[in-house]
């Protein structure tokens, strides 16, 4: 089940007595559970029909009881169980499950976790609830659903936009969403989202950030590189180290993973390396300017780079000479 669909039923007047909202995305969680909270029920009715608990404060007891009640002046009521992850004796609420109330509507968000398949809560659930289990995003995942995301905001991005906002927000759906959403509010005589506005209203250069920097070690434009490497010398917070080394160990793994495919058909490519068909071209276009063994010791520099980061075998150099000494050694002819 998918937070689409459920809040699509409900719509729709297709109600369940019990959700459980489980696993490790917060982001779906949250979706549905606001979506609960706010439109279910009419302003003048949550006086009376909505309930909300946060687990660490509440007994388990006290939720059974508010299920039991009947609506007050409304065909249904809402009860809800914020961070029922810390719900202490929360296996006590299969007597309820078993047995609901059918006009009220329970909705339990149970974060970073999962019901133990092998228990009667878990076999109740799957008979008498509608169940959602979540699980994180995949990085390759996130363009395609952060462009949805702008579409469904009546918005198009450019594919150096998307990659912008992506690699600074990271795999962070709340995070994204709020920024879409940041992007929405603020642009007045323009549908399309370009690094321009990425640039003045989420904060990030569109000359200087991991993407640039990247593209310039993959183009081997060491001028380019140098310039890119000095700016964040002096604007450490612009991209640190530890944001960095990942995304450039990401970019060239996928770049290597290339040369072990035949086919030079991007959509085949991108298959075959588990990277999004957004960005594929820039691997292949990559794999064209390096040989496979310079591949090889680029990311073994990484990797000794990011140690002496982290002082092994280094006396204390700083962030900045560091990637100049990395960059100059990736681009020049190994």
């Amino acid at each position: 089940m998918t937070p689409e669909k459920i809040i699509s039923d409900i719509k729709k007047g297709y109600f369940k007595p019990v959700y459980w909202l489980e696993g490790e995305e917060n982001f779906f969680i949250d979706q549905v559970i606001d979506y609960a909270e706010d439109q279910i029920l009419s302003e003048g009715e949550k006086a009376f029909n909505l309930t909300v608990f946060y687990g660490r404060d509440t007994a388990w007891p006290d939720v059974i009881n508010a299920c039991r009640r009947y609506p007050m002046f409304a065909e249904r009521q809402v009860v809800i169980i914020k961070e029922a992850q810390d719900l202490k004796g929360i296996d006590k609420l299969e007597s309820y499950v078993e047995k609901p109330l059918l006009s009220t509507l329970l909705f339990i968000g149970y974060k970073g976790k999962r019901v133990d398949g092998r228990t009667k809560m878990a076999k109740l659930l799957k008979d008498k609830a509608s169940l959602m289990t979540t699980k994180k995003m995949y990085d390759t995942a996130l363009p395609e659903w952060t462009g949805e995301l702008i579409k469904s905001k009546g918005f198009t991005i450019t594919k150096k936009a998307l990659f912008l906002l992506i690699d600074h927000i990271g795999n962070d759906l709340n995070r994204l969403s709020n920024e879409v959403d940041k992007l929405a509010l603020n642009l007045k005589n323009t549908t399309k989202i370009t690094e321009d506005e990425i640039e003045k209203f989420v904060g990030v250069s569109k000359e200087f950030n991991v993407f640039e920097l990247q593209q310039a070690i993959a183009q081997r434009d060491l001028y380019k590189a140098i310039r890119i490497v000095t700016y964040f010398g002096a604007n450490p917070k612009a991209a640190p180290l530890q944001l960095v080394f990942p995304s450039l160990y990401n970019f060239f793994s996928k770049v290597q993973m290339v040369y072990t495919v035949p086919s030079k058909d991007e959509k085949t490519v991108a298959s075959a390396i588990g990277a999004n068909a957004w960005f594929v071209k820039e691997y292949m276009t990559c794999a064209t300017k390096f040989k496979y063994e310079e591949i090889e010791k680029l990311l073994l520099l990484l990797y000794e780079y990011n140690l002496r980061n982290l002082g092994v075998n280094d006396a204390g150099t700083g962030d900045s000479e560091l990637m100049k000494e990395m960059v100059v050694k990736m681009i020049t002819p190994m």
